[in-house]
C-alpha cells in the first residue's frame, strides 16, 4: 500500500512540474517587431505608383503594411499590405502627390516603426506608339499635344513640339517659347525619372534618334519626356509621359500665364 501511495505522489508532482513547464514556455510570447524596412524606392505611372524595397532578412518576417500620406511629417494611413518586397498602388490619382512609408511585420503580429527614408510620387498621364508626321507634308498632324494627348496641327496654339524631315535629317522641333533637351540613349520611357534643370538646346531643336529620350519643358511650366521608337521619312513613333504638376514657378519667368502668346518662328537656322 506504501508503495501505491509513493509512485501516486511521484506522478502527481512529476505531471504538475510538467505542465508548469509547458506553461512557462507558452507564456514566452515574442514581442520584439522586425527592423526598420530600407531602400524604399518608387516609379511614377499613370494613375499608379510601384513601389519596392529592400527585403528584411529576420525569419519570422511574416509581410509588410504600406502607408500613405500626402506630406512628409502628415499623418500615414495603411493602404494594403504584401508578402513581397513589392507593392503597386493603383488608387494613385494624377496630379497629385503622395508620400509613402512602409513597415514590416511577424508572425506574431509586432510591427516595425515606418520606413525612414522621404519618398513621394506624383503620377501623370502616358501613352504608347502615337504617331504624328513630318509637318512640311502633314502639317496638319505634324504636332503633338500634352493637353489633349494627341496630334494637331504643328503651329496650334497648345501645339508642344513636332517632327521635321529636312533634306533627309529628322528633328524634334519646339517653338520659341519652349524647350527641349535629349538625355541619350534609354530602354524605355521610364528610364528618365525627373527633368533636367539646365543644358536645354538654345537651337530649340534636337535630332530624333530612335531608342533616345527627350524632355521637353513646356511653355507653362510643365515637364514631359517622349522616347522615339520608330522613324519614317513621313512620320515618328513614341512614347510619352506629361507631369500635371507645375514645375517651381521660379524655374521659369512668367510661368504662371495660362495663355499663350502668338507663336511667330522657330529660331534654329533651317530655312523654312
Amino acid at each position: 500500500m506504501g508503495n501505491k501511495i509513493f509512485f501516486i505522489i511521484v506522478f502527481i508532482v512529476t505531471f504538475v512540474f510538467s505542465a508548469c513547464s509547458k506553461r512557462d514556455t507558452f507564456l514566452s510570447i515574442d514581442d520584439q517587431p522586425p527592423s526598420v524596412p530600407t531602400g524604399l524606392t518608387v516609379i511614377n505611372g499613370d494613375n499608379k505608383v510601384e513601389l519596392s524595397w529592400n527585403p528584411n532578412l529576420e525569419s519570422d518576417v511574416a509581410g509588410y503594411n504600406i502607408y500613405f500620406s500626402y506630406s512628409y511629417n502628415g499623418k500615414y494611413h495603411p493602404i494594403g499590405s504584401t508578402k513581397n518586397n513589392y507593392f503597386i498602388d493603383y488608387k494613385a490619382k494624377n496630379g497629385n502627390t503622395y508620400y509613402y512609408a512602409i513597415t514590416a511585420y511577424d508572425f506574431n503580429g509586432n510591427e516595425s516603426n515606418l520606413s525612414h527614408n522621404e519618398v513621394s510620387a506624383t503620377p501623370r498621364p502616358e501613352g504608347f506608339n502615337q504617331s504624328i508626321f513630318n509637318y512640311r507634308v502633314y502639317p496638319s498632324l505634324g504636332g503633338f499635344s500634352f493637353t489633349s494627348y494627341s496630334a494637331v496641327p504643328y503651329n496650334d496654339s497648345t501645339a508642344d513640339f513636332f517632327f521635321e524631315n529636312y533634306n533627309g535629317n529628322y528633328y524634334l522641333d519646339v517653338w520659341n517659347d519652349t524647350d527641349i533637351q535629349d538625355m541619350g540613349i534609354t530602354n524605355d520611357i521610364y528610364d528618365i525619372p525627373y527633368a533636367p534643370l539646365s543644358g536645354w538646346d538654345t537651337t530649340k531643336d534636337a535630332i530624333a534618334i530612335i531608342g533616345h529620350t527627350y524632355v521637353i519643358w513646356t511653355w507653362d511650366n510643365h515637364y514631359a519626356k517622349v522616347r522615339i521608337k520608330v522613324i519614317t521619312p513621313d512620320r515618328i513613333v513614341f512614347d510619352w509621359a506629361f507631369q500635371l504638376m507645375k514645375g517651381n514657378t521660379q524655374l521659369k519667368v512668367n510661368s504662371n500665364n495660362n495663355i499663350r502668346k502668338p507663336i511667330n518662328k522657330l529660331l534654329h537656322k533651317r530655312n523654312k
